[in-house]
């Protein structure tokens, strides 16, 4: 298995297939640009291929010879519920392919452990009052790292992971995460990630982060795709660009590309046109 699909066709014949195997990749961006669509994209063509092959060929075409899709599809939030982020895809991706894709998905809602330090009333993110087994099991709650490193370690190998998102992390009080933190969990993302042969994009909201932050970030990955809002005229224009990957952005220099302009429709997000060096 030398690639990887993204999920997102014209991208993915673009690079070979799409991202190489072993990659923790970030989706970096403005809000609203794209990154947070290119994740639900590619969660569910992934998905789709598994659950029905006849709508990912229509919808996607046929994987590369040099790719091989995920096993497995796992969707991990820290701070929204399974229902939630369905909810969000369904805004993205026509109900149809989603309906098809869902039954593939594994969601993993962390909240339990985000919320569990702060001040947030319990029954906002657990949905029920309090019980006598749960104080009884409180003292052996993990923290929210080591329940993400657990489900990671239990689910990754060979799979698409979607991680969605790590500045909700950052947004933790120093106690608990700072960007130091974030880095090094990154750092070992990266380690771990080359054995298991999969793939992790995480999303991060660049517009929470200074320009050292996401500095910072980027060098702890294998890649970054970055997201922006280009505005001409009166109108705006989705891009997106490799800011750095590596076995990626090669292939990229080497056809003169410099940006892709994207656009959302019912199948997600996609590429409409490729900007080359004239």
């Amino acid at each position: 298995m030398n690639r990887i699909p993204f999920g997102v066709s014209e991208l993915d014949s673009l690079i070979g297939g799409g991202s190489p195997p072993g990659s923790v990749v970030l989706l970096a961006g403005d809000a609203g640009a794209g990154a947070r669509e290119f994740l639900h994209t590619s969660a569910t063509f992934n998905a789709l291929a598994h659950s029905d092959p006849d709508a990912f060929e229509l919808h996607y075409g046929s994987v590369a010879d040099e790719a091989s899709l995920p096993e497995e599809v796992h969707y991990v939030s820290f701070t929204a519920s399974p229902r939630e982020i369905r909810e969000e895809i369904f805004h993205t991706v026509d109900d149809e392919l989603m309906d098809a894709a869902m039954p593939e998905i594994e969601f993993e809602d962390l909240s339990r452990e985000y919320f569990q330090l702060s001040p947030i009333p319990r029954d906002w993110y657990v949905g029920k009052r309090r019980t006598l087994e749960d104080l009884g099991s409180a003292s052996d709650r993990r923290d929210v790292l080591e329940a993400f490193g657990d489900y990671l370690t239990a689910n990754a190998r060979g799979s698409l992971v979607l991680v969605d998102a790590l500045t909700d992390l950052m947004a933790l009080p120093d106690e608990q995460v700072d960007t130091s933190e974030a880095t090094m969990l990154l750092q070992g993302l990266k380690k771990a990630s080359q054995s298991w042969g999969g793939l992790i994009l995480v999303l991060v909201n660049q517009e929470s982060l200074t320009d050292t932050e996401m500095g910072t970030l980027m060098g702890a990955v294998d890649g970054t795709l970055g997201f922006e809002w280009e505005s001409g005229g009166n109108e705006r224009d989705r891009t997106m660009y490799v800011r750095e990957f590596r076995g990626v952005l090669s292939r990229i220099e080497a056809e003169d590309i410099i940006r892709f302009e994207t656009e959302i429709h019912d199948a997600g997000f996609d590429i409409s046109n490729v900007r080359k060096i004239r």
